[in-house]
């Protein structure tokens, strides 16, 4: 069993020709509201990817944007585990897309702060704890720590960027970043070999866009090429890429299947608007990369 223990946020998605510069008012055009945050999300793609079951811990609002979180997580299969705040209202999120498929977030966190360490539940039969930085960092430690007590493998996509404890890095089994969370958390310095070297996470996964990613495995390296795909809204591509990642890991797939199917997945989101709306299944998944065998000369 996967536990993914993070956030959930309604999301409010504007299209618009580009995303507004400081200062500058955009004339959008279509809006929808979508279930997103980046925990959410996460749990949705480990569900979608099949083969292994998978549980959310979420704090949400006694409010009515909970009700729609709540359904789209237990409509994919996810088990949950509610703290409900009667303080905080759920989080929101709202993005800019814009045609090019690029966006802008800000992320109203609201209910997620309320997240603590003793709100986490019994962690057995549960293979790998999914973390993210949209709850309290503290709380984050505290779960980390938890885990690694009870032999279970800690996978931390460090989204948000910042800088992260040592406590915390070393309770990790699996380190998820873009390039620039990999500047953030190992340092700017030195290019991306020497962030790399400084940090002492077992694995370090760095996603590369549509370059695809890189992994450090136990000094071992990897590198999956990016897929090829017209993408129409990039909104959770980064965390469909995490829960199939793990999702495979937890399934006993090898290092490099794992990369690959979680870049598969990550690339298929692309290509559908909204954040869990766009996470694919596995049997998507599968289908697009035999296609991709089959195009391979």
């Amino acid at each position: 069993m996967i536990l993914v223990a993070g956030s959930a946020n309604l999301d409010f998605v504007v299209r618009a020709a580009h995303i507004p510069a400081p200062g500058e008012t955009v004339l959008g055009r279509e809006f929808r509201t979508f279930p997103g945050g980046k925990g959410a999300n996460q749990a949705i793609a480990c569900a979608r990817a099949g083969g292994v079951a998978t549980a959310m811990l979420v704090a949400l609002g006694d409010d009515a944007f909970a009700a729609a979180l709540e359904a789209s997580l237990r409509e994919a299969g996810v088990a949950l585990h509610i703290v409900r705040s009667r303080d905080e209202p759920t989080g929101t999120a709202f993005i800019c897309v814009s045609d090019d498929a690029e966006n802008a977030i800000t992320v109203a966190p609201g209910a997620n702060n309320a997240l603590r360490s003793a709100d986490l539940p019994p962690l057995d039969g549960a293979t790998h704890l999914l973390m993210q930085l949209e709850t309290p960092l503290e709380t984050v430690t505290a779960y980390a720590k938890a885990a690694r007590a009870a032999g279970v493998k800690v996978v931390l996509n460090a989204a948000p960027a910042c800088a992260l404890p040592d406590e915390l890095l070393a309770n990790l089994d699996v380190l998820v970043v873009n390039q620039g969370e990999l500047a953030s958390v190992a340092g700017a310095g030195g290019g991306m070999e020497a962030q790399l070297a400084r940090l002492r996470v077992p694995a370090v996964v760095v996603t590369l866009g549509a370059g695809g990613c890189c992994a450090r495995v136990n000094g071992q390296r990897f590198l999956q090429d990016g897929f090829a795909v017209v993408p129409v809204d990039t909104t959770a591509a980064g965390d469909t890429f995490c829960g199939a990642l793990v999702a495979a890991l937890a399934r006993g797939a090898a290092w490099r299947e794992a990369l690959r199917e979680g870049n598969a997945a990550g690339a298929l989101a692309c290509m559908k608007p909204g954040a869990q709306s766009s996470i694919p299944t596995r049997n998507e998944v599968r289908a697009f990369l035999d296609r991709q065998t089959t195009k391979a000369p």
